[in-house]
């Protein structure tokens, strides 16, 4: 009795108590906004040097949203065709992935059968300058924004291309380039489905159904692989219409809650499957986020098919894209949002200050993800207990390719891809992509390679061994230990003096995937890839045992 009238007290007050609370929050927006104002007027007038307002305002408004969560953010003019690009997958402009070497923006991967390819530029081109303007030292972001502009108009790149000696100009003309949501699809020797799946932009699921309708049309299909390795996500709804490809029609996928009535809302099949039955893959890794995990987790809480690979990252947030005054925009956090069994699969507490996490290179050349651990249980259809909060754990995981100090640096500081630029300058052609390797005389003339480009690199061990030398010096110790300390180091130089060769099985196939992607551009990389890929022999061989793929399903 006494809980009910606690309960009905509690009702009556809440709508007063929100009403207070919003007119408090109205008076603090309008306060802090006056503050604001007063306050950039008065730097305007006083202070000793010149300022740009507009680029104060921008620099406010960025540290202001730091505070929230990594998603919500500021989007000026001159950013919103990175941000139409995120959302269908087109924005204007030459097609190329493009990085920043410390001196100039390079080209690192042309889009096959878009302007920069078809024109000639090269992975590897350096940008010397676009349309007359100077890019030396500009980042990628900077360079991006030159590229980029209206379907139709015409641009002009000066290039320093590997074993030139004098620049090359190139004039294209831009394009409405659309990236491909499935770069790769195939159907293997035993019978499996395979699709690459890179992006959920716009039409991704027709895209996806019509491959496996194909596939259905023209084989005899055993099993079904989607890969989401490396998938970020993008538009919920193309997820949903990919879970209904396989799920029967009114289930509900994912369902969102947040402060407005508005952001709530629950996202259920609408149509009839395409399969049922079939079995069903989906690899993943910590590079599957949003999107990806909402395909994954409702595959998994309706016990559809068995997930493979690593926990996913987690970003249970939901985003909506506002518009604000002279054309700029807001990216905001508007929800989170929950999947069949219930749970929430965001890894972070946004709300929680001090609590970050920033993707950093690893020994294996992916995100950094925090210690598996175990939050709040569920149950998926059949029974099965999944954990929320911590991503997708996959029903089969694979241990992550650990790759050692000396492959991480070869990598990172671009040693590899320099080596390919000099071999594609070097080879016309190569064997088609499933067949190229890296032979002995290939290898050695990378090792040399690198050895004239001075490739220095600081193992873990030797930092533990610097921190070890110091401290033995302020406690006293060093004098009586230098010769056992001086032994270590030497055989630690001449263990780290074979590391190309130890580790070459790891470093030739990242060299490998490079060269291929120079010749065959995105397809080639991704059927090189797949010959020696732990994860899709896994699928293979879960796919094809069917009492062993009924196992996982159960209970």
């Amino acid at each position: 009795m006494k809980n009910t009238i606690i309960a009905i007290i509690i009702s009556m007050l809440l709508p007063t108590m929100l009403i207070g609370q919003e007119k408090q929050n109205n008076f603090e927006i309008s306060k802090s906004i006056d503050i604001y104002n007063s306050l950039l007027r008065e730097l305007n007038l006083n202070y000793v040097d010149e300022i740009n307002p507009a680029e104060l305002n921008e620099v406010a408004i960025d540290a202001m949203l730091q505070g929230l969560d990594p998603y919500t953010v500021f989007i000026p003019e001159s950013e919103i065709e990175t941000y139409k690009l995120m959302t269908t997958g087109e924005y204007g402009g030459i097609g190329a992935i493009i990085q920043y070497d410390g001196e100039y923006t390079r080209i690192s991967d042309p889009y096959e059968g878009w302007p920069a390819q078809k024109a000639g530029l090269q992975a590897g081109d350096a940008i010397l300058s676009v349309n007359g303007v100077d890019t030396h030292k500009k980042p990628t972001d900077q360079v991006s924004e030159l590229l980029k502009g209206q379907p139709g108009t015409e641009v002009t790149l000066k290039v320093k291309r590997y074993g030139f000696d004098k620049p090359i100009e190139f004039k294209l003309k831009r394009e409405k380039v659309k990236i491909d949501n499935i770069p790769y699809a195939t159907v293997f020797d035993n019978g499996i489905g395979y699709v690459a799946f890179n992006s959920f932009t716009k039409d991704a699921a027709n895209e996806m159904k019509q491959h496996l309708l194909d596939m259905k049309k023209n084989h005899a299909l055993k099993g079904y692989i989607i890969d989401l390795r490396g998938n970020g996500g993008g538009l919920m709804n193309e997820a949903v219409d990919i879970v209904n490809l396989f799920i029967p029609k009114g289930k509900p996928v994912v369902s969102t809650k947040g402060k407005s009535q508005q952001a709530g809302s629950v996202y259920s099949t609408n149509s009839q499957p395409v399969d049922e039955q079939i079995p069903l893959a989906i690899l993943v890794d910590g590079g599957s986020a949003s999107a990806s995990e909402i395909l994954s987790g409702a595959i998994q809480d309706y016990d559809r098919g068995v997930v493979i690979g690593q926990r996913t990252f987690g970003k249970g947030l939901v985003q909506n894209i506002l518009p604000l005054s002279y054309n700029t925009q807001m990216k905001v956090t508007i929800a989170k949002y929950y999947i069949p069994s219930g749970r929430c699969i965001q890894e972070i507490d946004y709300s929680k200050k001090g609590k970050q996490k920033t993707d950093t290179l690893n020994s294996n050349l992916s995100p950094l993800t925090s210690q598996d651990t175990l939050g709040k249980p569920f149950r998926t259809a059949a029974g099965r207990t999944v954990y929320e909060g911590h991503g997708i754990m996959p029903d089969v995981k694979i241990e992550p390719r650990k790759y050692a100090t000396v492959t991480a640096y070869l990598y990172a500081k671009n040693f590899i891809f320099d080596y390919a630029t000099k071999y594609v300058h070097e080879h016309k052609s190569i064997a088609p992509a499933k067949e190229f390797k890296i032979d002995d005389a290939t290898y050695n003339d990378f090792m040399q390679f690198v050895k004239d480009k001075k490739f220095s690199y600081t193992t873990e061990s030797e930092k533990k061994l610097k921190e070890l030398k110091k401290m033995a010096k302020e406690e006293g110790y060093l004098e009586s230990i230098q010769t056992q300390l001086d032994l270590l180091e030497k055989q630690l130089q001449d263990d780290k003096a074979n590391d190309l060769v130890k580790n070459r099985k790891d470093i030739e196939e990242l060299l490998r995937l490079e060269i291929v992607g120079r010749y065959y551009y995105q397809v080639g990389r991704i059927i090189a890839s797949l010959e020696n890929d732990e994860d899709l022999e896994e699928a293979f061989k879960i796919l094809l045992d069917k009492n062993r793929y009924q196992s996982i399903l159960k209970p």
